[in-house]
């Protein structure tokens, strides 16, 4: 199956197209994105990627996307081109979260706490073990100190990785999971049946949007 995966959800992104069977999935391309322009290099980038190496978009089988945590405006340039593709295709789509995709880039039999830079002084937390999701949280920094001391603590962020160091936590760091890996953990969900339809992607943000926290309710 000829695989189309994208994450949009930082500063900076990317799409991999991979043809995967049963037993492997081969990266045939990576093409990395500039930030702040996800918009307007999207969908160019998805048609040469594909015109590079010889298919359309016709010959796709399936989507794979990251669908959080992490920019409000990144995640919903790159799940509406998601959808739009997969519904006219009729193709499946696998969510990865970016969480999940630092936890098994951690390859730890023990429970983790795999752990993103939110900003404004919180990180957002995914407590894993055997990769199994136990819950996605949004924590001030204060708040993960008290939960690394107890577990182990995986990050691809150095300024997050550096704070708990200095407090004395034992902080694995890993490399910033591309589309390449979001790929790769698709295809597994893909092949697993956990796939979801184009009305029912969303993005998983974690924290409210500002609008959602400043906005006054109606009298």
């Amino acid at each position: 199956m000829l695989l189309l995966a994208t994450d949009t959800s930082g500063k900076d992104g990317s799409i991999a197209l991979a043809r995967c069977g049963p037993n492997s999935c081969d990266i045939l391309d990576v093409v990395p994105l500039e930030g702040g322009t996800f918009s307007a290099q999207l969908v160019p980038q998805i048609s040469a990627t594909l015109l590079k190496h010889g298919f359309s978009k016709n010959d796709l089988g399936g989507f794979c996307v990251a669908s959080g945590p992490g920019s409000f405006t990144g995640l919903r340039v790159g799940l509406a081109a998601i959808k739009a593709l997969a519904e006219i295709l009729g193709k499946p789509i696998a969510a990865v979260s970016l969480l999940e995709a630092v936890a098994v880039a951690a390859s730890s039999s023990e429970p983790i706490l795999a752990v993103l830079d939110a900003g404004r002084g919180e990180v957002y937390v995914g407590e894993y073990e055997n990769v199994k999701l136990g819950a996605e949280r949004l924590l001030t920094f204060e708040e993960l100190l008290s939960e690394a001391r107890s577990t182990a603590v995986a990050t691809p962020d150095a300024s997050v990785a550096a704070k708990l160091k200095a407090q004395g936590i034992s902080v694995q760091e890993i490399p910033r999971q591309r589309a390449d890996a979001i790929a790769r953990m698709g295809w597994q969900k893909i092949q697993a049946g956990h796939t979801v339809t184009p009305e029912d992607l969303e993005a998983n943000y974690i924290r409210r949007s500002d609008a959602e926290i400043f906005s006054k309710p109606r009298a």
